[in-house]
């Protein structure tokens, strides 16, 4: 099999989630990993950037409006409390503008291109189809993150709970995204984004099931 950046990328993805994953429970160790975390999420979007094959005018759209509109929402989110219920960000993501992470819109790419990217790995052709399904898995993601984000100081809630309006504003939310990056008509599938969807899930299970 022909290794491609795609699969060093895929590679890498594994091998920084696992060493995160190790640095976040252990007590020794977790000061540090914590501060690393807005490097992690760089390390990341640099990653995508290298493994997608064809980075043309659609690519790069993509990661611009992405960007923009995840930064706009939670800006609106933070501010007003109508999207996805009242919350403020921690210091974990690192330096803010208006109390929002200028990083937050690289997570929202990071997990709306490898939610597409691993739509696109299953077949599914139905644009709308992989938007709606990509939603609910993004949304179940969502679900894994909120313990792990409290207790790590990602971003805290007013009342202490997790709002069912936060869920539902994520589903909504990455539905719309979703439908656009496959508008966007990238030519190429990514593995390595595949992966690191996947590699999401599993890293932020792991750590539900160990630091409660």
């Amino acid at each position: 099999m022909k290794v491609t950046p795609s699969h060093v990328c895929a590679f890498l993805v594994i091998l920084f989630y696992g060493v995160g994953y190790f640095g976040f429970t252990d007590v020794n160790h977790f000061s540090l990993f914590k501060q690393l975390i807005p490097f992690h999420l760089l390390l990341m979007l640099v990653l995508m950037i290298i493994s997608h094959a064809d980075r043309d005018k659609y690519f790069w759209t993509f990661i611009l409006i992405t960007y923009v509109a995840g930064f706009i929402i939670e800006l609106i989110g933070v501010k007003t409390g109508l999207i996805f219920g009242e919350y403020a960000y921690g210091a974990a993501l690192g330096p803010k503008f208006e109390d929002i992470p200028w990083l937050i819109g690289v997570n929202w790419i990071l997990v709306i291109y490898s939610a597409g990217m691993f739509l696109k790995e299953l077949g599914i052709k139905s644009h709308v189809v992989r938007s709606l399904i990509g939603a609910f898995l993004i949304t179940a993601l969502d679900i894994l993150i909120e313990p792990v984000a409290i207790k790590f100081d990602y971003w805290s809630w007013t009342r202490g709970v997790v709002p069912f309006q936060n869920y539902a504003g994520w589903f909504i939310f990455s539905f719309g995204m979703l439908y656009f990056f496959y508008w966007m008509k990238f030519r190429e599938t990514n593995f390595a984004a595949a992966v690191l969807f996947i590699v999401q899930f599993a890293f932020f299970f792991a750590l539900n099931m160990t630091t409660r």
